[in-house]
């Protein structure tokens, strides 16, 4: 029996293509959601890949979801930490430069200055993006040893992505060399959670889904219009939705591109809930661009909401820490186990935590994606892909950084 049309993947934007379609879904895992999907541990909340907060202002989506689940709104309350001078300087650092000292702070004014005059190839590198836009003393001071955590290395190799984290007003900046209250600067500037929790949303909207797990497509036979799985079933299809990792999809459907395709990196999330330290900040989410263990971002569960933590203990705290690496470089158990008492001797170090009650990491094999300068491998995959039936969309379907939000709306827009 052939179906007219399939959703594969079960994750925020494959379930809401469900809903729109009425189409069924085929999943890979037990449970729907994908990284966006909270457990619990010995009381405390966490999440599979880390802190997943709903980020911007599309009435449509918001709707959407507060169909499923009441959203609380929380104002961003986020930094960058220097852990050998023991300094928070508020996120965007760039507009935030009368924290930093004197001699750097002067320094990077009259750099941003210089480079307003400049122009930029139109091959240029994440670093080489970085460096018109900031300087080579803001550069060298936060944004180089930064990106290089984040995108493991990656960064002088890949093309810049997602602009709007890193945006460029000089005004702004001159106002921030000198006054520490600069407010209404930045990208998403507030964010919303669902009130029952993010599990909850998606288990309410995966009620409204047809969905089939332990269904990990291994083959996409185009000619035939054919998935396989790996449980040995199978099943014909006219046209498919696909919000599996674009990289992947090119791979089971047999595409030549004629093109290497392009890097990505995981991440290796560790969440912790433990007593919580004498100088633990009170921020949302930390930007670290350094780091003894290699972790580029520490977030705060508990301090966003209170309900991350166990109801019945006070004086504890539930964060994650985000490590990227390679994509696809997958660490053995006992190099998690060693990694993750490195990261825990490290936030005691700061004063961020005392006791742990709780270590639990979870693996997100593609995390953030990336593209070279001049590539054109994502177009080539995405136009080959829907002249065989195939539409990829969200965040990794796309093979582009976007937010929860954004792949709703995705969702909304599926025709079937």
């Amino acid at each position: 029996m052939t179906k007219d049309l399939i959703i594969l993947g079960a994750g925020i934007t494959g379930l809401t293509a469900g809903i729109k379609t009425g189409a069924p879904i085929y999943e890979a895992g037990p449970f729907p959601g994908g990284v966006c999907r909270f457990y619990r541990k010995n009381g405390y909340l966490f999440g599979i890949g880390g802190g997943h907060w709903i980020f911007g202002r599309d009435t449509t989506a918001l709707n959407f979801l507060r169909s499923f689940s009441p959203l609380k709104k929380y104002r961003r309350n986020s930094a960058v930490y220097f852990p050998d001078k023991n300094l928070y300087v508020p996120y965007p650092l760039q507009y935030h430069l009368s924290y930093l000292p004197k001699e750097i702070r002067d320094k990077a004014i009259e750099e941003i200055k210089e480079s307003k005059k400049n122009r930029l190839s139109g091959n240029a590198t994440f670093a080489h993006w970085l460096a018109f836009n900031f300087g080579p003393t803001l550069c060298n001071f936060f944004f180089f040893p930064f990106h290089d955590l984040y995108t493991a290395g990656l960064y002088t190799k890949i093309a810049p992505q997602d602009y709007a984290k890193t945006p460029r007003n000089i005004n702004l900046i001159l106002k921030g060399a000198k006054r520490k209250q600069i407010t209404k600067v930045g990208y998403n500037r507030t964010f919303f959670y669902p009130k029952e929790g993010l599990s909850y949303l998606v288990e309410k909207m995966a009620q409204k889904c047809k969905i089939h797990f332990h269904k990990r497509v291994v083959e996409i036979k185009v000619k035939k219009k054919n998935i396989l799985f790996a449980d040995g079933t199978g099943i014909k299809y006219r046209k498919i939705i696909s919000t599996l990792p674009l990289n992947k999809t090119v791979r089971m459907a047999k595409i030549a591109l004629g093109e290497t395709p392009p890097p990505y990196t995981s991440v290796l999330v560790i969440n912790i809930g433990a007593k919580k330290g004498d100088r633990c900040p009170l921020y949302h989410w930390l930007y670290i661009p350094q780091s003894k263990s290699g972790f580029f971002r520490v977030g705060f569960y508990s301090h966003v909401d209170s309900c991350f933590l166990p109801p019945e203990k006070r004086g504890r705290v539930s964060l994650y820490v985000d490590k990227a690496f390679l994509g696809g470089r997958k660490l053995e158990k006992q190099a998690v186990k060693k990694l993750c008492a490195g990261v825990i001797g490290e936030l005691r170090e700061w004063g961020f935590i005392k006791e742990t009650e709780v270590v639990d990491s979870t693996w997100v094999d593609v995390a953030y994606t990336w593209l070279s300068p001049s590539s054109r491998w994502r177009e080539k995959a995405l136009r080959l892909l829907m002249e065989n039936g195939i539409y990829q969309i969200g965040r990794f379907g796309k093979w582009r950084f976007q937010g929860i939000i954004d792949s709703i709306k995705e969702g909304l827009a599926t025709m079937s």
